[in-house]
């Protein structure tokens, strides 16, 4: 818990703005939360802290969403190394499909989960997706061959949540207090990320792939339980707001994140069809990834942070984000380009992730800020649908590459789409500064 708090302190900046991009702020009857929602006179001594409530609210929904991002990123240090073992695993094509078709599920679900649950309810809807992404893990987990994993991997795809669970923590919290929820919630997944890219081959060792899918599957059951009996009740039901997308799908800044966005996962899910398969070339077992894996992202995470801070405090957002696509395309070129050794892969993973992370924090800060106030939805909507085709195009594409033209093909072909980024990001406009309200 003292960590926590110290998150909630010290997350203000990391993704300011986040706060509130599936559903505005409902109305929230004046006793719900006084302490936090009656005027005061001083606006100086009004309390930057989230409030009990809050944080209860944030803390669990961020649960959720760690658990079911630790099942997600824990296939994919693996299975490339699995698929080898089972009928159908010696076609790249199919383990790129089965590890990208779960994002083409989830892309044609994100925008009618949220809008269910603003009909519905927030609690029963997330509930139920996780129940359908545990199914998807158990067939999964029992399906021994490609086209049954495949199968698996749609129906977790059909478990979309995100949407809900970003409006959830919309109900539950106030506009002032947002930015620190949701920089807690990318935090968790964050922090689930580097478990599962270290921890994985660990557990893929111990008790094999389907063992690994049955895992993913009752995290996601513990998570259903976190629905229910940890995560507060919302107020008053939310209100529903029909979500305008014309307009947001004119908008040209708010276009240059959604196609940043969908290169940043195609390209890492491709990165990840290859870069297990090098490490074991250099005579590291998947068992001991982790000792790549740890240092890099432990690294990536701390130096991240200097960047995170000049972004959003000092107004340079711009050059940042440039700056974290440039480090981006450096890494492709490398992999692509120079020698194998452990050493040499550990070092352009650094150069990768850290850009990568930088890239995670401030691109969906950017959608909140630069979209129409309430158009946060909408645009969220787009920008998560596209990150999950470009999860999806990544599998494919880059399991494709890799069965006809070999591993430097997959990492020249990436450079290309983050050089194609490059150009779009520079010829951004530099947000906006927010205006620090002193009434």
């Amino acid at each position: 818990m003292p960590a926590l708090i110290g998150v909630n302190q010290a997350c203000g900046g990391v993704a300011k703005g986040v706060g509130g991009l599936f559903m505005p702020r409902p109305r929230v009857w004046p006793d719900a939360f006084p302490h936090y929602l009656v005027p005061m006179s001083n606006p100086s001594a009004t309390s930057t802290r989230l409030s009990a409530p809050e944080l209860r609210a944030t803390v669990s929904l961020a649960a959720i969403f760690a658990l079911r991002m630790l099942g997600l990123f824990m296939i994919m240090p693996v299975f490339s190394i699995y698929a080898k073992t089972i009928p159908g695993g010696d076609n790249v094509l199919l383990v790129g499909i089965a590890l990208g078709t779960y994002g083409v599920t989830q892309s044609l679900l994100y925008i009618f989960y949220g809008w269910v649950s603003d009909k519905l309810g927030r609690k029963p809807v997330i509930a139920f997706g996780l129940v359908l992404f545990a199914i998807g893990s158990f067939v999964a987990a029992v399906g021994h061959s490609m086209s049954w994993i495949i199968v698996g991997r749609v129906i977790q795809g059909m478990g979309a949540i995100s949407s809900a669970v970003i409006a959830f923590i919309a109900d539950l919290t106030t506009e002032e207090n947002r930015t620190k929820a949701m920089a807690m919630v990318g935090a968790s997944i964050g922090v689930s990320f580097a478990v599962a890219i270290v921890g994985a081959p660990i557990v893929f060792e111990w008790v094999g792939m389907s063992g690994l899918f049955t895992l993913i599957g009752f995290l996601s059951i513990l998570a259903v339980g976190v629905v229910i009996w940890v995560v507060p009740d919302a107020p008053m039901p939310p209100v529903h707001v029909k979500a305008p997308f014309a307009e947001v799908l004119h908008n040209m800044e708010l276009l240059r994140l959604n196609f940043g966005v969908l290169v940043l996962h195609a390209t890492q899910t491709a990165l990840f069809l290859v870069v297990p398969r090098i490490l074991e070339a250099g005579g590291l077992p998947v068992a001991a990834h982790w000792k790549v894996y740890l240092p890099v992202m432990g690294l990536a995470f701390v130096m991240m942070v200097p960047a995170i801070i000049a972004a959003e405090k000092r107004g340079k957002m711009k050059a940042v984000m440039v700056s974290a696509i440039g480090l981006i395309l450096i890494g492709q070129l490398l992999l692509g380009a120079a020698p194998h050794t452990l050493w040499s892969v550990a070092a352009v993973l650094l150069v990768y992730f850290l850009g990568f992370n930088v890239l995670e924090a401030s691109q969906p800060s950017l959608v909140s800020k630069l979209a129409p106030g309430t158009r946060k939805g909408a645009a969220a909507g787009v920008y998560n649908t596209t990150q999950s085709i470009g999860l999806a195009i990544g599998g494919v594409i880059g399991g494709w590459l890799l069965k006809v033209n070999g591993q430097s093909a997959v990492f020249f072909a990436c450079s290309g789409l983050v050089f194609a980024w490059l150009i779009v990001a520079a010829n951004m406009k530099p947000p906006p500064q927010k205006v620090r309200r002193t009434v």
